[in-house]
């Protein structure tokens, strides 16, 4: 089968029935890009997201020119904590970064507010662009928002091993500033669902085994997880941002999310059978190694991938940070998209050989 084929699907319905877990007319390509938008319209990286407009025409380029299956409310992680009082680093070739903490000492939680997320400059301008990204392309393609989860905020907020030291030292100080939290994240997620967005990603770092061990995470990330997801009014999909999630992965299905995004660290056949249908893998390309990948080593990735993963549906194929590094090439990135179109493409029958061979 081939794209123009008259049983081809539109990006909306292969991504529909891979989370189904039934398998598509061929395997989803999200290729989460952001800041390369900035480069196919002229911009530096802090002109492009100065106004909503740049990105709509970013993102609506960088959908054609890719062929990816979704597109990317996202704008950068700091624009949450510039909502809270905070500010934003701009880089000529990365994403932004956070300021200052916005909490310089403990005590600070205790009088701390959710800001408005229909009041903020930056807040704003994604919600516009989620809304003119909607008005194009309808229902016919997946409009990806993203939300740092309330339990990984803090990292942003008032520094990692800070925040490390609220969380074993102060519970009920850690409680207060996860309730403010799951206000604004639950709140911020709703917003841009009601812009638009067809899911949210929920960015969760932190809540990987990569840096906090399981026994941590059952009291403190999932707790968090299920209170806000259960408050968020869309699907949602939990991303570790390249940290491990396989001891976890059941405990995270259990939060009621849809999909989790994987590590390169991890096994895509080991995490596919531990996932045993209840939550679909996105991932896992390795995203800093991508700018160094020629077209050969490119297919050869995408073909690993989906020949440990992509039977059966319940796979998306996409990085494994959730955000594709602004130095990865344009030829790199259209030899991932030409690879899935060769590769990707169902019934995935040449995967037996594939995996017999020596």
């Amino acid at each position: 089968m081939n794209s123009t084929s008259p049983n081809a699907m539109n990006s909306m319905q292969r991504t529909l029935t891979t989370l189904g877990h039934q398998e598509p007319d061929r395997v989803p390509l999200f290729l989460l890009t952001t800041q390369h938008g900035a480069r196919e319209v002229g911009l530096t990286i802090e002109e492009y997201y100065a106004k909503a407009e740049n990105v709509v025409e970013g993102q609506m380029r960088l959908l054609k020119k890719y062929r990816s299956d979704c597109l990317y409310g996202f704008f950068y992680a700091a624009i949450e904590t510039e909502a809270w009082g905070g500010s934003t680093i701009f880089l000529p070739d990365g994403p932004p970064l956070c300021g200052a903490p916005i909490i310089r000492r403990p005590e600070d939680i205790d009088s701390l507010q959710a800001p408005s997320v229909t009041s903020a400059p930056g807040l704003i301008k994604v919600l516009e662009t989620i809304g003119a990204l909607k008005a194009k392309v309808g229902d016919t393609v997946p409009i990806i928002g993203v939300a740092i989860s309330p339990f990984s905020l803090p990292i942003m907020q008032m520094g990692f091993d800070r925040y490390i030291e609220l969380i074993y030292e102060q519970p009920e100080r850690f409680e207060r500033l996860m309730q403010t939290n799951i206000a604004f994240s639950v709140a911020w997620s709703n917003a841009q669902l009601a812009a638009g967005a067809t899911a949210i990603c929920y960015f969760d770092p932190l809540s990987s085994t990569t840096n906090i061990p399981r026994e941590l995470y059952l009291t403190t990330g999932q707790q968090v997880a299920k209170r806000a997801l259960a408050e968020i009014k869309g699907a949602t999909a939990t991303h570790m941002a390249s940290g491990r999630c396989l001891p976890i992965i059941g405990d995270i299905a259990d939060t009621g999310t849809a999909v989790v995004g994987v590590s390169t660290l991890e096994d895509l056949a080991t995490l596919k059978t531990a996932a045993s249908g209840r939550i679909s893998l996105l991932g896992n390309l390795n995203g800093i190694e991508m700018r160094r990948w020629t077209p050969a080593q490119a297919e050869a990735e995408v073909k690993r991938a989906i020949a440990k993963a992509g039977r059966g549906g319940g796979f998306i194929l996409s990085d494994n940070h959730g955000e594709i590094p602004f130095l990865v090439p344009d030829e790199a990135l259209l030899a991932i998209s030409d690879a899935v179109e060769r590769w990707g493409r169902y019934p995935l029958d040449w995967v037996e050989s594939t995996l017999a061979a020596p």
